[in-house]
């Protein structure tokens, strides 16, 4: 086996192979022709975040009810770190997307208020500094379900967090401003184009309604503006979901001490260029000289865009056993010759 390693650090194929999957079937291609694999798995602040940090950080799994984006029972974590005085939640496990079947999807009648649940669960645990992993909602309502029963649970008033509430740091999946949540995101979520009109209007009422102004200001837009309705009355810090995964795995020196890295996702389009965990992995390659490459299921970017990433190369693949082949490929290309 080669001692120096190649960092396999891929994100989900969102809707068809999770972050593990994908990483597994890498680390596959590679070892097949002795090339050793370090498997690094990553997320951005959305689904699989709790899973990535479990790996790396003691804590306690503990569940509490919430409900879906439509009011339906659900059930969502919160890992409480060792200290016992911070933990993590991850909003998609009540509000995702990926919690409403395709034909059930609503986005003008999608609430945030299991969000709110979920906070307000983490606080009646005693925790007072509390990360909000904030992807992969099915909302656009600016946080306005959330905020609504956060304040019915005594966290926030009108003015801002009351006692009882934990310091928030929303870890944003994109850098999207309040604006973007509805006229970039919302159609992903369903909104016909009559919709994202009404939904765009809608925001820009919220906006003015909150103690601050959301509007115009990067990471706002995150979690269907979720991330700006908490920033503006609940005083939380937005910091990018991606970043602080990375940090949290150690990226940087295994990154550092690899021959290469070996990134990927389902679709690679403009929006990774807006905070997504595969383009910070680039960023950072990038920026400390270390060669990266991209497995992707499509690749929706144009060269121009391609560029500002850096990837040495790019490769189409669809299935694991492709995925696999094409890492395998990669592989022989970077083992010394």
């Amino acid at each position: 086996m080669n001692p120096r390693p190649v960092l396999v650090a891929p994100d989900k194929f969102k809707g068809t192979f999770s972050a593990a999957e994908v990483a597994d079937a890498v680390a596959d291609g590679l070892t097949r022709i002795d090339v050793s694999a370090d498997i690094c798995r990553i997320a951005d602040g959305g689904e699989g975040t709790i899973d990535v940090v479990r790996e790396v950080v003691e804590g306690e799994l503990t569940e509490v009810e919430a409900v879906d984006a439509l009011g339906n029972p659900a059930n969502a974590r919160v890992l409480v770190f060792e200290n016992g005085d911070s933990a993590l939640v991850e909003v998609s496990d009540a509000i995702g997307l990926a919690q409403i079947p395709h034909q059930r999807r609503d986005a003008v009648a999608a609430s945030s208020a299991g969000a709110g649940q979920l906070i307000a669960g983490a606080a009646a645990l005693g925790v007072r500094d509390l990360f909000v992993g904030i992807g992969g909602t099915a909302t656009t309502d600016g946080g306005a379900g959330a905020l609504e029963l956060m304040r019915d649970a005594r966290l926030i008033g009108k003015r801002g967090p009351l006692k009882r509430c934990p310091r928030l740091t929303v870890l944003c999946d994109v850098r999207a401003a309040w604006e973007q949540a509805s006229t970039v995101f919302s159609p992903q979520k369903g909104a016909s184009a009559e919709q994202v009109k009404l939904l765009s209007m809608r925001m820009d009422e919220f906006a003015r309604t909150l103690p601050s102004d959301p509007r115009g200001k990067l990471m706002t837009g995150s979690g269907g503006g979720l991330s700006g309705g908490l920033w503006a009355a609940a005083d939380a810090a937005l910091k990018s979901g991606a970043g602080w995964v990375l940090d949290q795995v150690g990226f940087n020196p295994r990154m550092t001490s690899a021959r290469a890295v070996i990134t990927g996702e389902g679709s690679l389009d403009r929006q990774t260029l807006l905070g997504k965990a595969v383009g910070e992995v680039a960023t950072r390659a990038r920026q400390s000289g270390v060669p990266c490459h991209a497995i992707v299921g499509q690749m929706g970017m144009t060269e121009f865009d391609a560029r500002i990433l850096d990837f040495e190369s790019w490769t189409d693949a669809t299935t694991l056993d492709a995925i696999s082949t094409a890492a395998a490929a990669l592989g022989g290309q970077l083992a010394p010759r």
